[in-house]
């Protein structure tokens, strides 16, 4: 029996299913759409290592997923209720703060990514593995597969990572990565292997977060399962331009004789934990432009987390504000209605911008505060241990669906006007490099109500 398109859900094609593209399957699920999920991948294995997830984001997925869902990504966290700030060469501790207010819970990429997929197949969402999407029509809109298949939708959501070939179709053109000028070594083993050193026993017998803080370096520790795995990761200011050059990968491996002359002065009890290293990872931390739109010209194609809005590590928000971009995306879906696609993704995209550009300007202010205190310590100044605080947990109370609520009649009637007129105002002025509020966006840390 054939119905009208009224009496059919909204069809949408998610490109990805990391941790981005899972959260949006959730989302859209819950508004009752019809939602398909394509992976390039095979099989996913357990790669990376720390990561945060916030409870801006984890209150989204226990409304999407039930309190099942949320206690079990809590419990993967990291459950020490401090971390410690450190004096790079002994140790001594310049700040103390609530963990929560550092990212929430932080455990291992892979195990929050575990749950998010299985929460997608138990939704019933289809996940097709080994399925990689090789070229858009945006006119349809659809996708066309490796294997030569086309499959149609009403909109496709490109959550394909940092590499994102939707993102290619969006700007039409491939844009390159650029060098930040820092770069991550990072390492995540068994706490078996540094167990037993007395200098790392404060490290390493119960879930800990340490943060040892330099002169344009920085050294982040973090004990989980109490002392059952062990991560830490070094942050450095690159000085010449052969270490900038760019190799934007996950798994290019670290030079341990390098590390070892990058932690030279620093407290040998971290230090000890290091040099027992079996091997580390040597991330260039890589950035992009702001793109001024995160939507194609059909208005069918839109982006979402590291495809239009990646963040740096010091951050701790990638993931959590790639989940409230998929709550945001897919109230915009529910309340525009299947016939009005563009006004949808357009309203999306102006909600999202200024947020994920404060949250990821947080990561570069982190990091810079960090990396200059000592110099001014040096200078003959006390450090104020507010200014190396961490300040994400105003993040926390921010509802990204109520916001989305509230804010769409003001925001959706001025994209009417837009779509209606043929002339689309970008997210940001690219020579001012500041971003457009069409309508003031709520304070960072703000609920809506």
């Amino acid at each position: 029996m054939s119905g009208t398109s009224e009496e059919q859900p909204l069809k949408v094609i998610v490109v990805g299913a990391g941790l981005g593209g899972c959260a949006c399957a959730l989302a859209l699920h819950a508004q009752g759409f019809e939602v398909t999920v394509f992976e390039r991948l095979r099989t996913f294995r357990r790669l990376g290592d720390s990561l945060g997830l916030g409870e801006n984001a984890l209150k989204l997925l226990r409304r999407w997923g039930g309190q099942e869902l949320y206690d079990t990504l809590c419990s993967i966290g990291n459950q020490a209720p401090n971390m410690q700030i450190r004096r790079w060469h002994d140790g001594k501790i310049l700040a103390q703060q609530p963990l929560m207010d550092m990212a929430g819970y932080i455990g291992h990429r892979g195990d929050y990514h575990e749950v998010f997929l299985k929460a997608v197949r138990d939704a019933g969402v289809p996940v097709h593995m080994d399925h990689e999407v090789v070229a858009f029509d945006e006119e349809k809109p659809s996708v066309f597969l490796a294997n030569g298949r086309e499959v149609e939708a009403d909109v496709i959501v490109g959550a394909d990572g940092i590499k994102s070939k939707a993102r290619e179709l969006v700007l039409g053109f491939k844009d390159h990565p650029k060098s930040s000028g820092y770069s991550c070594f990072r390492a995540y083993f068994p706490g078996s292997i540094v167990r037993g050193d007395p200098k790392c026993s404060d490290f390493v017998n119960e879930d800990c977060v340490n943060i040892w803080i330099g002169e344009d370096t920085h050294v982040v520790q973090n004990t989980l399962r109490n002392g059952e795995e062990f991560n830490w990761i070094l942050t450095r200011k690159l000085s010449d331009e052969k270490d900038m050059e760019i190799t934007e990968s996950w798994y290019q491996e670290g030079d341990l004789n390098e590390v070892w002359k990058c932690v030279e002065g620093l407290d040998e009890r971290i230090v000890a934990a290091i040099r027992k290293t079996p091997s580390c990872l040597d991330w260039k931390i890589c950035y992009r432009d702001p793109l001024q739109t995160w939507t194609s010209r059909s208005h069918k194609i839109v982006l979402l987390g590291d495809s239009c809005h990646p963040h740096l590590p010091t951050s701790a928000q990638g993931a959590s504000q790639a989940t409230e971009s998929a709550a945001v995306l897919a109230i915009c879906l529910k309340l525009a209605g299947k016939e009005n696609v563009p006004l949808a993704t357009r309203t999306y995209e102006k909600l999202r911008f200024a947020r994920t550009e404060r949250s990821r300007h947080n990561g570069e202010d982190l990091r810079d505060r960090w990396h200059s205190a000592l110099r001014m310590s040096n200078a003959g100044g006390e450090i104020d241990p507010e200014t190396i605080k961490m300040h994400n947990r105003p993040l926390y109370a921010f509802d990204a669906e109520a916001d989305a609520m509230q804010r769409w009649h003001s925001v959706s009637s001025q994209v009417a006007n837009e779509l209606r007129s043929g002339c689309i105002s970008p997210l940001f002025d690219m020579g001012a490099r500041n971003a457009i509020d069409v309508v003031a966006p709520a304070p960072l840390g703000a609920t809506a109500t």
